[in-house]
């Protein structure tokens, strides 16, 4: 007896065992492209795009294939495999470290998740037609098969460490052993993800009952979410839209959140029409309410963006979230026109729009996800235009995402600045541009500049042993204690027998900033002693005494520290300290 949901694809028993096959390869695959000697080592971009087509091509092949037009699922797995891998191609090459998880890698992966659905609604129907019932199956079927493999992907991991350390306890650690290599643990995911998918396919009728079940327990949330947002946003002429800007959560990815529930309830309450429609009149006025609520919470959403566009302007992740906004915008028109045209009814007129919504948007996830529009240019843009007009200050700016997140463009407005931009502003591009990743670009380090490459030595005329210069400016391949950013000040004490070195972090701002609170800049003060045959910094570990001080005692206090590192007023004076003693024997630490 089939146990097929339609009666024109045919029983495959061995499914299962071919499916768990592809995925073992698929898993073996991915390990020889992703495996490195170390964790750490460079990871090229022609594997980083080999893996991105390997495993988009198994998961495609495995989840949507069929006996009927089983050449069309080849076809849909391999191209969409390469459309990705040319998605992650460019995409890993765009920013100066390459790296493939970015947003337009993102996008290809959205547009492969609705392709597939619609690719298998053409091929039942073999030929470009998308009756919405059959649509609306694929997509929660292969949402629910997806995730039930990956939960018996992670319970056959769970079983097999369990069946080792078993055997491992009587002294046999073949099976401990073997889980360790990292050949192995691909392949075993990916043939528990394939053969699951396997066998769920080959009774999808049951799939699809337990949908049913699962769809019927989720259509109980939906008055709950309806009643919430509409009272949210009924309550909002009445409490303004402050308390969203204040809010701690961002606003702009709550709302969208909040209109992603509303969609996914709502087709929860309407099925695909005809029987799958819930009877229950409340659970249809709820659908109702959440299909209005969509176009508002849209529209809260981009007011959201646009104060935050105005405030900061613009980035690759706000452009990214104004189009998700305009998506839910469109999907939010699209239920107000059907709620006008059908009324009660909102259901039958807006189910052929979210069909064409579903093609638009991935066709749009799909254009998105090509090199054809440069949003790191209109960031960069946006960002250098703040900078000029004075919103944002030099030392504020933010000079790693110039360099790491907005691609060539973001670099080459650096590398104009560095050669020819305002004296305030040289250095800090400059040190940008050296930087081999954005972690090493801390607000300290950006404003200190680049590293020194001389002694700042008070007076000038004092002599800086040899072998301390190199501990304190480093050589290549290592660092020393001056190699971060700013001015390295040496003061010589005793005749030469103990050197203060002040590494000054705020030597390089102008100024006028230097002695500013809120400018991120650092000294950090050291003590050197010779010891036998080394230098030792006697200094290191202790704790500078910083007492409670107003924002402008704080900048008198910076005023005092630069002019006296400037006239080279730096010296060692003894303090008095106490100490509790216990029975003759000091206790604790030294104090004041």
């Amino acid at each position: 007896m089939t146990e097929r949901f339609d009666s024109e694809d045919r029983d495959w028993p061995a499914r299962p065992w071919i499916m768990a096959l592809a995925g073992a390869v698929g898993g073996l695959i991915v390990h020889f492209l992703t495996d490195r000697a170390h964790y750490g080592d460079p990871f090229p971009v022609w594997r980083q795009a080999a893996t991105a087509f390997t495993v988009i091509a198994t998961v495609s092949f495995i989840l949507t294939v069929e006996l009927r037009r089983w050449s069309w699922a080849i076809a849909f797995a391999l191209g969409w495999g390469a459309v990705i891998a040319l998605v992650g191609w460019f995409t890993a090459q765009y920013n100066q470290v390459p790296e493939i998880f970015e947003f337009p890698f993102f996008s290809g992966i959205l547009a492969v998740l609705i392709a597939a659905p619609l690719f298998q609604t053409i091929r039942d129907e073999g030929a470009w037609r998308f009756p919405y019932a059959r649509l609306h199956r694929h997509a929660w079927t292969d949402a629910v098969i997806g995730a039930a493999a990956l939960l018996f992907t992670g319970i056959t991991f769970l079983l097999a460490w369990l069946i080792a350390s078993l055997f491992d306890v009587i002294g046999i650690d073949a099976i401990k052993e073997l889980l360790k290599k990292e050949w192995f643990g691909w392949m075993l995911a990916g043939f528990a993800f394939g053969g699951a998918i396997g066998v769920l396919r080959e009774r999808d009728a049951l799939v699809a009952t337990l949908q049913k079940l699962v769809t019927v327990i989720l259509a109980v949330l939906a008055p709950v979410l309806a009643v919430a947002l509409a009272a949210f946003l009924l309550s909002i002429p009445f409490t303004g839209l402050q308390g969203l800007w204040k809010s701690d959560i961002p606003a702009t990815p709550m709302l969208l959140l909040s209109a992603a529930g509303a969609f996914v309830f709502l087709n929860d309450v309407i099925g695909d029409g005809g029987e799958e429609r819930r009877p229950n009149i409340w659970l249809r006025r709820s659908a109702l309410i959440l299909a209005i609520c969509i176009l508002p919470l849209a529209f809260f959403a981009a007011l959201s963006m646009g104060q935050r566009v105005g405030q900061y302007g613009w980035t690759p992740e706000r452009i990214w979230g104004a189009i998700a906004v305009a998506v839910a915008m469109a999907y939010g028109l699209a239920g107000w026109w059907a709620v006008f045209k059908g009324r009660q009814d909102f259901d039958d007129p807006l189910r052929p729009l979210q069909t064409r919504l579903a093609i638009g948007l991935c066709g749009l996830a799909l254009f998105l996800a090509l090199p054809i529009g440069d949003f790191g240019a209109i960031s960069a843009n946006s960002q250098l235009a703040r900078l000029a007009s004075g919103k944002v200050s030099p030392t504020e700016f933010d000079w790693a995402a110039m360099a790491f997140d907005f691609g060539p463009a973001g670099r080459k407005h650096l590398e104009a600045i560095a050669r020819s931009g305002p004296v305030s502003q040289r250095k800090l591009a400059s040190t940008a541009l050296k930087s081999d990743s954005r972690w090493e670009l801390t607000e300290d380090n950006i404003v200190a500049g680049p590293q020194p490459e001389e002694l700042v030595v008070v007076p000038k005329d004092a002599e800086v042993p040899a072998d301390l210069r190199e501990q304190l400016l480093g050589k290549p391949g290592t660092e020393g204690f001056c190699s971060s950013g700013g001015a390295c000040r040496v003061f010589p004490q005793d005749g030469g027998k103990v050197f203060i070195v002040v590494m000054d972090g705020c030597a390089n701002l102008p100024p006028a900033e230097r002695n500013d609170p809120k400018q991120h800049c650092m000294r950090n003060p050291a003590v050197f002693e010779r010891d036998v045959t080394t230098w030792v910094n006697v200094y290191e570990g202790r704790k500078r005494v910083e007492p409670s001080m107003t924002k402008t005692e704080e900048a008198a206090s910076l005023q005092r520290e630069s002019d006296a590192l400037e006239r080279g007023d730096v010296k060692i004076a003894p303090v008095s300290q106490r100490q509790l003693v216990i029975g003759g024997k000091p206790s604790g630490n030294v104090f004041e």
